[in-house]
């Protein structure tokens, strides 16, 4: 049992090493998701985790920890669309997006969340990524162990998820250099 385990979760790492960078270009997804997947176990949190929201949708269920190092509760994201952005430090194509990435995360403040959740590597990389690209005036999560990767099913890095305002997801998929990005989240800040 232990051994079935094991191997389950190094085909998982493997299938997210071998998705490659930026394979799929725009696969996209119109509110085909009502519900998110599962939690990751151990990895939700309670809902109502804001002053006057009564309850936080399953796809916003999720802590982790930024890339330094502060704790992070996805609850308090609830109310407002969210982009989750999928990234790993060695990627071309996540370096191309960051700067559109965070122009949207300027234009959008106070109206919308802009999330970067950074994986398929260690964190001093992931440091070094938002650093490099200038992607740290929004939130970035160290997913290095790829739980939340899983919860939104991630194969593959450069990848968007954006959520309504109810945590539908209304959109996946990648955007090339990130453009696109802006014309997704204005429809549901409206």
């Amino acid at each position: 049992m232990r051994a079935r385990l094991i191997l389950t979760g190094l085909l998982a790492a493997a299938a997210l090493t071998v998705a490659g960078c930026g394979t799929q270009d725009n696969a996209s997804s119109q509110g085909t998701a009502d519900t998110a997947p599962p939690a990751a176990s151990g990895s939700s949190a309670p809902a109502g985790g804001q002053s006057g929201i009564s309850a936080v949708p399953q796809a916003l269920r999720f802590t982790g920890t930024t890339v330094d190092g502060r704790p992070f509760d996805a609850a308090t994201l609830a109310g407002k669309p969210t982009v989750l952005w999928f990234w790993a430090p060695w990627c071309p194509t996540c370096k191309a997006q960051g700067p559109e990435t965070a122009r949207v995360a300027a234009q959008f403040q106070g109206k919308a969340n802009v999330i970067g959740v950074a994986g398929l590597d260690k964190p001093q990389a992931m440091k070094d990524f938002v650093s490099d690209t200038r992607v740290g005036a929004f939130p970035n999560l160290s997913d290095e162990a790829g739980e939340i990767w899983k919860k939104f099913e991630i194969t593959q890095q450069s990848f968007y998820v954006i959520l309504d305002k109810d945590g539908k997801t209304v959109f996946t998929g990648s955007l090339p250099a990130g453009r696109g990005l802006a014309d997704k989240l204005t429809p549901l800040v409206g």
